[in-house]
């Protein structure tokens, strides 16, 4: 018990209660910095966690040992500990042995905005591939923090290999060392395994007429919200972070009948774990086989220009920013100042404002959505015969089709097909004029 503050807990190895730590060296940076130690307590918060105190720390330069001075640390230490806090949790990245340093000084356990994530998305995930991933990611940041002497975090489902005592001596850490080497390799074989079976699937797909659009965007601005209220998909939709992992595919019959393909993908955040994103990236490949792409962003959140910053800066790691976008501000019926609505029409000309929820500005968007596919589309010629109707059916749903005419021979058609059907519908094209 810490001070009277603490309650006696049923297993005293489970923390329950966090002091949020933000860390910045700028005055300009105070608000930004603020922002995101409120973030983090949106993560803690989905991790089940009370945050009970909070600090914003002003610093020179970086303490190689404690990260900020060690006046300030024992500061912090203390203030936790009144609190009743069991874990110090920093929106900052800490290494390896400032962890180490951390949790001696404080008595504490000791974590990070990387570690918060890596349980969140160790939770959520569903699909073998996503937990895989995650089990991957988390293991590779296992691995140099073995010697620390907390075991947290163990009541979440799907949570894996929690660090706790290791045992006496460095032989111990050896074979804990060759141990997680061991899973890692394991994980990363199972992985390309489900890797090459997702291939697969996503080959067969990409076979069917369907142009393909992938819902991207910051966690939590209602992109699951957007394809159920677009498509009736049914996805799961919750008010927090990281609430979807796994993609999802629906389709969705656009004005003028053409059907597209909707992915939803993986939420992103700011200071995403560099591990996460190297795991999810097979996942993240679906905005690369797009043929656009569509940004939902929260419009009523304060930090809406830094986390569509966010979402550009992933875009770019995955080599799809320059791939045709559709900004949708979404939650337009949170934002009840006219001037506000303005400010958004000015800082986003070319963006759709909607909401999911209620089903405003849908319309424009679907309208919106065919217009992108037309200005990704190249006029084709194609001639097919009678005996393959099954390929005009899926021309019809994949094409904007121009021109028709049934003939004694078969149909010819004069179509605009986007970009992921111009392989299928080149082996149809008609080469001579008639």
């Amino acid at each position: 018990m810490k001070n009277g503050a603490a309650l006696v807990k049923e297993d005293p190895t489970r923390v329950e209660r966090g002091f949020l730590v933000g860390v910045y060296s700028k005055a300009e940076e105070l608000n930004v910095v603020r922002e995101l130690l409120q973030e983090l307590g949106e993560l803690t918060d989905t991790l089940g966690l009370e945050t009970v105190g909070s600090e914003l720390v002003r610093i020179r330069e970086p303490n190689p040992r404690l990260l900020i001075g060690k006046g300030k640390a024992e500061e912090i230490a203390r203030l936790a500990e009144e609190a009743g806090a069991d874990v110090i949790i920093f929106d900052e990245f800490l290494s390896p042995s400032q962890q180490r340093n951390w949790e001696e000084m404080s008595n504490l356990a000791v974590i990070d905005r990387q570690e918060v994530i890596l349980d969140i998305f160790a939770s959520n995930a569903r699909t073998s591939e996503a937990t895989l991933q995650v089990q991957l990611a988390k293991a590779n940041y296992d691995l140099p923090r073995l010697k620390r002497r907390w075991t947290h975090l163990h009541r979440q489902a799907g949570t894996t290999g929690g660090m706790g005592a290791r045992g006496e001596g460095e032989q111990q850490l050896e074979l804990d060392s060759r141990a997680v080497r061991r899973n890692i390799a394991k994980l990363q074989r199972q992985l390309d395994d489900v890797r090459q079976h997702r291939e697969v699937q996503r080959a067969r797909r990409m076979r069917k007429p369907f142009p393909v659009a992938a819902i991207v965007g910051y966690t939590n601005a209602g992109k699951s919200s957007l394809l159920n209220a677009l498509t009736d998909a049914g996805v799961l939709v919750e008010d927090k972070l990281f609430a979807t992992l796994d993609p999802t595919v629906r389709r969705l019959k656009l004005p003028g009948g053409q059907d597209i393909l909707l992915t939803d993908t993986v939420g992103f955040i700011r200071k995403l774990p560099h591990t996460l994103i190297e795991a999810f990236k097979s996942t993240l490949e679906e905005t690369v086989i797009a043929d656009f792409i569509i940004e939902v962003a929260d419009a009523s959140t304060p930090g809406l220009d830094d986390r569509h910053d966010t979402t550009m800066d992933v875009l770019k790691q995955i080599g799809v920013a320059e791939k045709p976008t559709l900004m949708v501000l979404n939650k337009m019926d949170l934002v009840d100042d006219p001037v506000e609505v303005n400010r958004l029409r000015g800082r986003y000309p070319d963006s759709v404002f909607v909401s999911a929820r209620r089903g405003d500005g849908l319309d424009d968007l679907a309208r919106l959505m065919a217009g992108m596919l037309d200005a990704e589309s190249r006029e084709y010629s194609l001639f097919i015969p009678h005996s393959r109707h099954d390929i005009v059916s899926k021309v019809r749903l994949g094409c904007s089709i121009i021109d028709e005419r049934h003939e004694a021979d078969g149909v010819y058609l004069v179509v605009m097909a986007p970009r992921s059907q111009w392989s299928f519908v080149e082996s149809w094209r008609r080469t001579e004029v008639v």
